[in-house]
């Protein structure tokens, strides 16, 4: 089956045009009933001169909707034709295809249960009962009281979690996402400090996000009482997303890269790494949140649908 979607417009362009006329509508009925034919065969068939058989048959391959093969013949070769494809889908709305169609898993990380991390002052992080550590020293990172973290913040750097990746026998994965709550780093808190913050799957950068600010404008709601008003307060809910043919960041495409570049049946998890490049222009750092602070009330939540 050829699956094409709008995300693909100049694909879909070229079959729609290669379906568009009765006469290659004619050679694809013919082929069902016929699997192997030369042009003069299906000039005959059709009633058409060879020469209009030919045009359109280029059309249709172009388009590889049929194959065609050069065959030896009496007098040098001829062009043997037969379909490639029993279906054609075209979905002109893929998210909602794939949520009606496919089947999910969905694990949530706790944003402390990261297992790599290169970053630089300011940084720590803290619970709901305090601040875990001393401030700007990245070698508590290490320590094993980080699981319990539900606020980190780093202002170079990055930060790295690994996702199990347990599908059925046989599946599919259609597409892959990652949603997290988060916003800039800036001393207290700077509503307007733009920080550009990228997101990598098993090492290949699937785009990048230029946060406003560090937002302070209202107290993050289930921030826990101990916390400082005059801190970071919230963050926004952003999704990076990879496709069969693009990665997108909140459905907006944000890289080319797709699923079949992250190769993810080379090993039993997906790595998730997001942090500030070291040339990226605006290096406005990163907090991110958990379950307990800002104003969502989750880790972060990888997707994966599959057929």
């Amino acid at each position: 089956m050829l699956e094409l979607t709008i995300d693909e417009p100049d694909r879909l362009v070229k079959v729609a045009h290669a379906l568009s006329t009765h006469t290659r509508i004619g050679i694809i009925k013919l082929l069902l009933a016929k699997p192997n034919l030369n042009i003069i065969e299906i000039a005959e068939a059709l009633d058409i001169p060879v020469s209009t058989a030919a045009t359109n048959v280029k059309v249709l391959e172009e388009a590889e909707l049929i194959l065609t093969e050069l065959q030896p013949a009496s007098r040098g070769a001829m062009k043997v034709c037969s379909r490639n494809f029993d279906d054609v889908r075209m979905i002109l709305n893929p998210i909602a295809y794939y949520q009606n169609t496919s089947k999910a898993v969905e694990v949530e990380m706790p944003i402390g249960h990261f297992i790599n991390f290169d970053i630089q002052p300011t940084c720590g992080m803290a619970n709901t009962t305090g601040m875990l550590f001393i401030e700007d020293e990245p070698e508590n990172f290490y320590h094993p009281d980080s699981r319990t973290a539900e606020i980190i913040w780093f202002r170079k750097g990055w930060i790295e979690y690994r996702f199990p990746k347990k599908l059925p026998a046989g599946a599919k994965v259609k597409s892959l996402e990652f949603s997290l709550e988060l916003c800039s780093e800036a001393p207290n808190y700077n509503n307007d400090w733009p920080s550009e913050i990228t997101v990598w799957v098993n090492d290949m950068e699937i785009g990048s996000w230029i946060s406003p600010g560090d937002f302070g404008d209202h107290r993050g709601k289930l921030n826990p009482p101990w916390w400082n008003d005059s801190s970071t307060q919230h963050g926004l809910l952003k999704t990076w997303a990879i496709e069969e043919s693009r990665s997108t960041i909140d459905n907006e495409k944000s890289s080319s890269t797709t699923l079949r570049d992250l190769q993810m049946d080379q090993k039993p998890f997906i790595t998730f790494r997001i942090g500030l490049k070291p040339d990226a222009k605006h290096q406005g750092g990163m907090n991110l949140f958990g379950k307990s602070f800002g104003d969502y009330a989750q880790g972060i939540i990888m997707r994966m649908q599959y057929e």
